[in-house]
């Protein structure tokens, strides 16, 4: 795996690839089922039209809308300009030229500016509905339910009698590796010394400016 989420779970559970396959489960198991309840809190507790992390998406997206200017071309297509560019904003297919309304299925700065214009204030219809509060509590609402002791579980006798082989291939003579091969362009230089606090190469946790300075 190598999306965002996949390199998420794999830096939690590398350690555990040195288990044995019962004890890798069972900490698979532990993470999945408290990420699973943590995230259904979350959103059991929500008093907004979105959830906490798409309403704060919500929220700075219409205060970078309140300068923009907006030009009627039909009853759902309009224009918007901002910053000397004209973007094409509709509200009946939910798309903006900019890409961001139908790429996260939320409203954009230049999609907000339109409802606005119209006095709207509820942004709740024009975004996806899998970022409600109560859809999010139906995604988690599958407990992760925990699994007995050892000396409680009942094998039957056809799994004591199955002999387990080892498997058929040759371990390679170098050290396996624990960390992924990175991609040409996520090495910004030759070394191999990255930053100790984002994690890029090229600079040190000293110069390092991803992150505001500490006062």
């Amino acid at each position: 795996m190598t999306s965002n989420i996949g390199e998420c779970i794999n830096e939690k559970i590398k350690i555990a690839c040195e288990f044995q396959i019962i004890e890798f489960l069972e900490l698979a198991r532990k993470l999945f089922g408290k990420w699973n309840c943590k995230n259904r809190e979350r959103a059991s507790y929500a008093n907004t039209s979105l959830a906490s992390r798409f309403e704060g998406i919500l929220q700075l997206n219409t205060s970078k809308s309140s300068r923009l200017k907006v030009s009627a071309s039909s009853e759902y297509v309009y224009s918007v300009y901002y910053n000397g560019r004209k973007y094409i904003v509709c509200l009946d297919r939910k798309t903006c030229s900019c890409g961001g309304f139908q790429l996260d299925e939320i409203t954009c700065q230049h999609a907000i500016a339109v409802p606005k214009r119209k006095h709207v204030v509820d942004m709740k219809f024009y975004c996806s509905k899998y970022y409600y509060p109560e859809i999010l509590s139906k995604m988690y609402e599958e407990l992760t339910f925990s699994m007995p002791d050892k000396k409680d579980w009942v094998v039957p006798q056809d799994g004591m009698d199955e002999v387990v082989l080892p498997p058929k291939y040759k371990r390679p003579p170098e050290r396996p590796k624990k960390s992924r091969h990175k991609k040409s362009c996520e090495t910004v230089t030759s070394s191999s010394n990255c930053c100790g606090r984002c994690g890029y190469h090229g600079h040190n946790r000293c110069t390092c400016n991803f992150f505001p300075k500490e006062e």
